[in-house]
């Protein structure tokens, strides 16, 4: 930011003065010379006055002029030349002064019928002295420049520093942190908006406080709520029929799995950071989803399978990527046919980017319809007459490890769910097309 301001501020300033300072660095060579001319003039007119008053009535004879008064008007290294009209329509000249000047600057003045002077001095102390005024006012000039340059960085920095540390606060406030920062920058809006962060900070504080109480509070009863199932289906585990005690035992495991996913998202809930997780194995994570769901999909007579390479690990939250697969699968359930393939790949986005951990979800249904894809993820959006919580919740399970989730084909439909990968095998570290 900073830069950009400097880099537009420097090129107004240099434009500015090459469009000045080239004309008044002209002007002044002008300046000089018009000065000397003037000198020149001026000595032709005391000149001329001292001829004049040599001259007699009937005219005067160049051979009678005394040129002891001419002499010391006239300049050191010069020469004057004075002209007299004569009889006979014919001219008389006479030379006063050095014989020859190098490089002469010539100024003229003519006396009428009584003749004319030509005054002639060396140009080169008139150029030196308009060098010297070309350098003092370019002198001037980059010193003016110089000065803006000044300004023009204290008013970059004044400007960006107090940009900079308003993002830089942001993004701290995106991160989690929400402490107070009573500094303002002197600038009405920056500091507007650092009273309406000030504010964000605290009504974020407060919300997710009050969030963090209501989580631990609902996973507080539903602990006690599945407490009490779970005796409940301890004593049926003690009854004469086997099947009873089976059924007893099936459903105490679904209560136990089901406890250990709230600790496990209520701990999640709580980390600040999710790209600080340990790489765990994917593979072995959806294996207990599989397991779970295979029993719901053979009562319908399909099937559920998981592929994929074991070696593949991701920094994730296990119960939270194991949530967000149980939502697909419940999805291809519900709403899918056929066989439901859970299958885990590496793809590479980029040349210069990571090889990232895809788990995608497929079936061999009717796929998702043209007018709901685009809202298919929208919280409270449904179909098929369900909450239109589901999909909503798996995003941002995924996303809240630093992932995302996507429909990568519509018919059949086909999720994508993809995750930073910490190790993968190069064999496999190929882009692939969706399929």
């Amino acid at each position: 930011m900073r830069r950009r301001i400097l880099r537009s501020m420097l090129t107004v300033l240099t434009l500015t003065t090459v469009v000045l300072g080239l004309p008044l660095i002209y002007t002044a060579w002008l300046w000089v010379e018009d000065i000397t001319r003037d000198d020149l003039q001026s000595k032709l007119e005391r000149i001329a006055t001292a001829i004049i008053v040599q001259e007699r009535g009937d005219g005067m004879v160049l051979g009678e002029l005394d040129t002891r008064s001419v002499q010391p008007l006239l300049p050191q290294d010069g020469k004057l030349t004075i002209i007299y009209p004569a009889p006979q329509d014919n001219a008389s000249r006479l030379d006063i002064g050095v014989t020859q000047v190098p490089d002469p600057l010539v100024e003229s003045l003519s006396m009428g019928t009584k003749g004319s002077l030509r005054l002639e001095v060396p140009s080169a102390p008139m150029h030196a002295r308009q060098r010297q005024a070309v350098a003092v006012v370019a002198l001037a000039v980059l010193a003016s420049l110089g000065a803006a340059v000044s300004v023009a960085v204290i008013t970059a920095r004044r400007v960006a520093d107090p940009l900079r540390d308003v993002a830089a606060r942001a993004a701290r406030l995106a991160m989690g942190d929400f402490r107070p920062d009573p500094r303002r920058h002197g600038i009405s809006e920056l500091d507007r908006v650092s009273d309406v962060l000030d504010s964000a900070t605290v009504e974020i504080a407060g919300r997710l406080q009050r969030e963090h109480a209501l989580v631990a509070d609902v996973s507080h009863q539903l602990r006690s709520r599945l407490t009490a199932v779970r005796l409940r289906l301890d004593e049926l585990s003690t009854h004469a029929d086997q099947e009873v005690v089976h059924e007893a035992e099936e459903a105490m495991a679904q209560v136990d799995r089901l406890t250990d996913a709230i600790d496990d998202l209520v701990r999640a809930s709580r980390d600040e950071d999710a790209a600080d997780l340990d790489p765990v194995p994917v593979m072995a994570e959806l294996r207990g989803v599989v397991a779970e769901w295979t029993h719901p999909f053979t009562e319908k007579g399909r099937s559920l399978k998981l592929i994929g390479d074991e070696s593949l690990l991701a920094p994730i939250t296990g119960s939270r990527l194991r949530e967000a697969v149980s939502v697909l699968v419940d999805n291809a359930l519900m709403h899918g046919g056929g066989t439901c393939t859970v299958s885990v790949r590496t793809v590479r986005p980029g040349v210069d980017r990571d090889p990232l951990v895809c788990v995608e979800v497929a079936d061999e249904g009717d796929g998702v319809r043209d007018e709901l894809a685009p809202h298919i993820f929208d919280r409270g959006f449904s179909a098929g007459g369900s909450t239109g919580v589901g999909l909503a919740l798996a995003r941002a399970l995924v996303e809240a490890d630093g992932g995302r989730l996507e429909l990568q084909r519509r018919r059949p439909a086909l999720f994508a769910v993809f995750l930073g990968s910490s190790a993968y095998r190069t064999v496999n570290a190929v882009v692939t097309e969706p399929r």
